[in-house]
């Protein structure tokens, strides 16, 4: 397809999906406010992150073609400039952004560039892009409104260029909408089954016999890896929770104390974490794991806005030979325990079975029990 039938083709289809009119919003809608992760691009990659990442955002090409720049910002001390790689490439870098059914949003960017274009995707219904074909050297705003369907919970914000149309920029990144309730902050599962859950983090040691007696026995597991360790080795983590009820969840990027960083820094760790767990294993967390069990009340709007709806500690640590249980007698229904991926995972886990047995409990799934 030559180059002026695809830009044709393109103009057409967009000028289509423009005809289609947003609904208006009620005069009494709450107030809003900017759901995107890392907006302007000013956020530092955390530590144990890929290399060349763009924080909070997924970039086709890479750090071969995506990179944040302080090179005439539109705000702020730096921008997104993207150079696709080849004639095939438009350079797209997107996010998933955590939105509400029925719901209206508005995305909006300033851009530098031309054939420069931003929209959204997974939102149940069509939606128009926004473009212009040239900033005439300088920098100018992209803006496209939607209203989510009944069964959309996240949204796929994309900014990408067009084929051989040369490098582009993009800076103050909006996505307008309610903010999401926080989350909810746990410690146990409010249960009257006769179940307790075992959790095991960070997945920097993974032996040959804590997988044996985990597959032995059955146990249903709830890891909570981090995204290094878990790239790493991401078929390990597939058989440690293959029973039934397992799952893999959200531990953040670099396992740092996120009490001490601001809302956008804890949004990107627990985002980022987010969805390297879900290229990995093909589902999204529904829980996050504070490292160090440090969180604050950024903490819980953060994890919201990435669409988790749990914070999840625990009450009780067998953890390297430990067996500490923070509340009088023995382990309760919907007791959480903690476990780590060490070379003593195996007898911890056979010491958390014998204490879980005493009680007169059973391992069973968090994802079962709790929503």
């Amino acid at each position: 397809m030559s180059m002026s039938t695809r830009l044709s083709a393109l103009a057409a289809s967009v000028a289509l999906l423009t005809g289609l009119a947003a609904p208006v919003a009620s005069a009494d809608a709450p107030p809003t406010v900017n759901l995107a992760t890392n907006p302007g691009f000013e956020v530092p990659s955390p530590d144990l992150a890929d290399w060349g990442s763009v924080p909070g955002w997924n970039c086709t090409g890479g750090p071969a073609e995506a990179a944040v720049t302080t090179t005439a910002p539109h705000t702020g001390t730096s921008a997104l400039t993207v150079t696709p790689a080849n004639a095939e490439s438009t350079g797209e870098c997107a996010q998933t952004v955590a939105v509400q059914p029925d719901t209206t949003y508005t995305a909006s960017a300033w851009v530098h560039g031309r054939f420069v274009y931003l929209g959204a995707t997974g939102t149940g219904k069509d939606v128009a892009p926004a473009w212009t074909q040239t900033t005439e050297g300088g920098w100018q705003r992209l803006s496209t409104r939607f209203t989510t369907g009944p069964n959309a919970h996240t949204i796929r914000l994309y900014v990408h260029g067009w084929y051989q149309q040369g490098p582009f920029s993009v800076d103050d990144v909006r996505v307008d909408g309610p903010a999401p309730a926080p989350a909810v902050a746990a410690g146990s599962v409010p249960t009257k089954d006769k179940v307790v859950f075992f959790t095991v983090d960070d997945g920097w040691q993974r032996t040959p016999e804590a997988e044996q007696f985990i597959a032995d026995h059955r146990l249903p597991i709830t890891a909570f890896p981090l995204p290094m360790p878990a790239a790493a080795d991401p078929a390990f983590f597939k058989r440690v929770t293959a029973v039934p009820g397992s799952s893999v969840q959200d531990h953040s990027v670099s396992h740092a104390d996120l009490s001490n960083l601001p809302l956008d820094r804890q949004q990107v760790e627990i985002c980022d974490a987010r969805d390297a767990m879900t290229r990995l294993f093909g589902t999204a967390p529904a829980f996050f794991r504070p490292p160090y069990f440090a969180w604050n009340a950024d903490t819980l709007q953060a994890a919201a806005n990435c669409g988790i709806r749990t914070v999840l500690t625990a009450d009780a640590d067998f953890s390297w030979g430990a067996g500490n249980i923070w509340h009088p007698g023995l382990l309760q229904p919907g007791d959480v325990v903690l476990m780590h991926w060490t070379d003593t995972l195996a007898d911890d886990l056979q010491r958390a079975l014998a204490a879980a047995d005493a009680a007169g409990l059973k391992p069973a799934g968090l994802v079962d029990h709790l929503r």
